[in-house]
């Protein structure tokens, strides 16, 4: 267990770190994800980004399994 949160805590202070550099990356934005706008309301599904993480997530636990 105390491994599990020092990894935790670990990963948590990495993306605090990089947060900055996150941001300036094109996911949630990228071709391909839908978005309706209207006047009363909107909707928007990043249908392409969730699929991009979802490979970079599958790749990295395929590699570091």
């Amino acid at each position: 267990m105390q491994k599990a949160l020092i990894i935790i805590g670990i990963l948590i202070l990495l993306v605090g770190l990089f947060w900055p550099l996150a941001k300036e990356l094109p996911l949630g934005r990228l071709p391909g994800d839908i978005s309706v706008k209207s006047e009363k309301y909107s909707f928007y599904f990043p249908i392409v980004t969730c699929i991009v993480i979802s490979i970079i997530v599958s790749l990295f636990f395929k590699f570091f399994k």
